[in-house]
């Protein structure tokens, strides 16, 4: 029955009837002593009661699948699922107005799930610095983040760490190679340089490229989050200004040469006649 239910909730689920995938699933019998079913698998199921219950408006119903869930939640580790859980308890919140206990549930998970960069930083800030957070369970993870520590795969999506570990990175090394960096974001060298070059160019981080050595020097302060204020646009025009000024000034230092030359062959030959 488990799997044949899954299977009619998922085709219900893709013809939108969520109020006959809902019944599906709750008719799925979870405590059986003919087979051991996991905390994990328990939660997946009454989050995804609790989901179908939300399309259809049913907040009573929802809440009472996702108050199951919330016993047992904590023993679970999957991130994604954890995720799922404080969408769907934030939506009942929203669906019954309670606005300020929605912003409680997703602040956290908003603020980590934003891009890096100075904005990130102050909403990292602020929550962190709040005494009440340190009694969430996301408080882990909001510590690491406001700190710049380095965070594992499992703590956090991908391309979010990604760019966290990057200014991570960026505090703890003055320039770096494109393979020793690809090696601490668990990428290769390309994709490392490429990820870099794009936070420097949205302002998300301060430093240069070197693309014939492939180094990246990072260079100290906040970024201001402005884009194109990394500081590699800047040296680069720096570096072009100062070459057309060498060229615009090449034809007056020519002229200067060849007078210069011209009076001091003048001048040898007074002397040898």
């Amino acid at each position: 029955m488990p799997k044949s239910g899954k299977l009619m909730a998922t085709a219900y689920e893709e013809d939108e009837d969520n109020l006959a995938a809902a019944k599906i699933l709750a008719g799925i019998v979870l405590e059986s002593s003919q087979r051991k079913v996991t905390n994990e698998e328990k939660v997946r199921c009454w989050i995804r009661i609790t989901r179908n219950y939300l399309e259809v408006d049913d907040t009573t119903l929802a809440e009472q699948y996702l108050n199951k869930a919330k016993n047992v939640i904590y023993t679970v580790d999957d991130h994604d699922l954890n995720l799922h859980f404080q969408l769907s308890q934030a939506r009942i919140h929203d669906a019954r107005r309670n606005f300020l206990a929605a912003a409680r549930a997703t602040r956290i998970s908003c603020a980590v799930l934003a891009p890096a960069g100075p904005l990130r930083s102050l909403a990292l800030g602020r929550l962190y610095k709040d005494e009440r957070a340190a009694g969430l369970d996301e408080f882990g993870i909001l510590e690491k983040m406001f700190l710049d520590r380095l965070l594992s795969p499992e703590e956090c999506c991908r391309e979010r760490l990604w760019k966290h570990n990057l200014r991570a990175a960026s505090r703890l090394y003055s320039n770096i190679r494109f393979e020793a960096l690809g090696d601490i974001l668990n990428l290769d060298g390309d994709k490392a340089e490429e990820t870099t070059a794009s936070m420097i160019e949205q302002g998300r981080l301060l430093g240069r490229i070197d693309q014939v050595k492939r180094v990246i020097w990072f260079e100290g302060g906040e970024a201001t989050g402005a884009k194109g204020s990394g500081r590699a646009e800047g040296i680069v025009g720096r570096e072009l200004r100062r070459w057309d000024l060498t060229f615009k000034d090449w034809p007056k230092r020519s002229r200067k040469s060849l007078l210069s030359c011209s009076l001091f062959i003048r001048i040898l030959s007074l002397q040898i006649w």
